[in-house]
Parts: structure tokens; C-alpha cells; sequence
């Protein structure tokens, strides 16, 4: 598997929404799927090498806004893996299920596929894993949750607060001290705003994120190896991190969870693959 080295930029914001940049060089770098048939100028599918490490999983229980489901808190130990650097879009969905489900068409390829369900997802993956005999999946919620992080503890990667200029979701509703902002009603190419410390782009905000795990009320009893906690809890739900365009700020933070029944769907939910080494 090739890896190539890059380097993107990055922000910083502060308690009061001010947004600083700076440049970073990727963890590992990132490996480029060759195998799809995409259209001209469509954004390849590319994956991003996340390091091993471990890490505080789950909000604290002062942190503004939290509820009990995202504690309690513990340290998790996470494996080197790789993870789209971008959500899954409409083009490469078409190019793999012959479809595009998507509420938010017309607005060229580069948009994520929306209204798809925790089955669509792994159907996509099943025939994705045929095509390039790659095994493709679905994060583990750990596994979100630590590359979300990036290596940080604030309420968001990107620091204490967010605006609509790093992240896409419902800006007439800030966190903290941050000030209104815009509201976009919809989606944004994948590749819009700034990515996460670890170049992940959209990680927080513009959709809901399908991840592999079965849905738990809180973390009593998780695993804390990093992998799927697919025993006990409520079995027909699946577990969706990230929050999206049309939630408030406070509902994208790292910690934040949501619950939905495996063949939900809506213009809000979408997916990000990982692949292991």
C-alpha cells in the first residue's frame, strides 16, 4: 500500500470564535483507492493514516452542554489505522451501488451522499471490498471518537468553540462565547472548510456519521481496546457520531452521540470508511 506524504492547513479557535491557521504536516500520510471509476474531477476516494495511541474517550462532566450518555469517561487504546479524509460522496457511492440516494442533488460530485442507512453503508462496503479487494468498513465508535480528538481534549479538535467558517451546521445556535453565524440549510462539498489537526475534513458538522457499534444509554462496560462494542445494548440502533448541517453547534462536539435504527435514513446521515493495515 503507498502512502504519500502531504501537508494542509489547519485552524485554531478560540473561547470567543476568533480563527487562527497554521500548517501541518499529515501524521503518516494518505493512500489514494485507484480501483474506482469516478468521473472527471471528482475527488478520488483518499484515506488518511490516524497513529496508534490512547486516549480519554467521552466528554467531562463539566464540559457545557454534555449529557450522560457521552461518560462515563476512560482511556481507550487505539491501533494505527486508515480513515477517509473525506465522507463518502454521491460520485463515489454511483460509481460502486449504480445510485444515488441523495436529497442534496445537483450540486456537482464532490457533495457527500446523504439519506443513507447504517445496511446502505455496508452494502456499499461489501461491494466496495469486492471491487478492490480491499477491506474496507465502518469505524468503530472508539476509533471515531480518537480521530475526531486528534489528539486534543477541548469540546471540538479544532479548540473551545466553532463558527460556520470550520464547521457546516446550524450557526444561529453558537457554543460558548462564539458569535452567530450563517446557516446553510444543506450540505458543502467534502472537501470544503478546514480539516481536523489529523486532515480529516467535515468530521464535525455537515452529516451524521454511521460508525460500527450497536447503541449503549453510556460507557459502562465499553471495550477499551478500540473495537466494536457489539454485545448487550439495544441491537437494532447503531450508533451515529459527528453531528450535521442542520443541528446546533453544541450537537457536533468530539463527544457528542446519537442513536438510530440501522435502516434509518435521512438528509442529515452519511458515512466515512476506514481501512486497517
Amino acid at each position: 500500500m503507498k502512502l504519500e506524504s502531504y501537508q494542509y492547513n489547519c485552524v485554531r479557535v478560540d473561547h470567543r470564535g476568533k480563527v487562527t491557521t497554521y500548517q501541518v504536516k499529515s501524521p503518516g500520510g494518505k493512500y489514494v483507492e485507484k480501483e474506482l471509476k469516478l468521473q472527471w474531477a471528482a475527488l478520488p476516494l483518499e484515506m488518511v493514516v490516524i497513529p496508534s495511541g490512547t486516549f480519554t474517550m467521552g466528554s467531562p462532566i463539566d464540559e457545557a452542554e454534555r449529557t450522560d450518555d457521552e461518560g462515563p469517561q476512560r482511556q481507550v487504546r487505539v491501533e494505527q489505522f486508515l480513515m477517509g479524509r473525506y465522507e463518502v460522496t454521491q460520485d463515489q457511492y454511483e460509481a460502486v451501488m449504480g445510485t444515488n440516494p441523495s436529497f442534496f442533488k445537483g450540486f456537482g460530485f464532490n457533495r457527500p451522499v446523504d439519506s443513507v442507512s447504517w445496511d446502505d453503508a455496508q452494502e456499499f462496503i461489501r461491494r466496495l471490498t469486492q471491487m478492490t479487494g480491499k477491506r474496507y468498513r465502518l469505524p468503530t465508535e472508539a476509533e471515531w471518537e480518537y480521530a475526531v480528538r486528534a489528539g486534543t481534549t477541548t469540546p471540538f479538535s479544532y479548540g473551545a468553540t466553532i463558527t460556520p467558517r470550520v464547521v457546516n451546521y446550524n450557526g444561529n445556535y453558537p457554543y460558548g462565547n462564539a458569535p452567530k453565524g450563517e446557516y446553510r440549510e444543506q450540505t458543502m462539498d467534502v472537501n470544503s472548510l478546514y480539516p481536523n489537526p489529523w486532515g480529516l475534513h467535515h468530521i464535525h458538522g455537515n452529516l451524521w456519521e454511521w460508525v460500527e457499534d450497536y447503541w449503549h444509554d453510556n460507557f459502562e462496560g465499553a471495550p477499551t481496546d478500540g473495537s466494536a462494542w457489539l454485545i448487550e445494548g439495544k441491537q437494532s440502533l447503531r450508533v451515529l457520531r459527528g453531528g450535521s448541517w442542520s443541528l446546533v453547534a453544541w450537537d457536533t462536539r468530539s463527544a457528542k452521540r446519537s442513536g438510530l435504527f440501522q435502516v434509518s435514513r435521512g438528509n442529515n446521515i452519511g458515512f466515512r470508511l476506514v481501512l486497517s493495515f
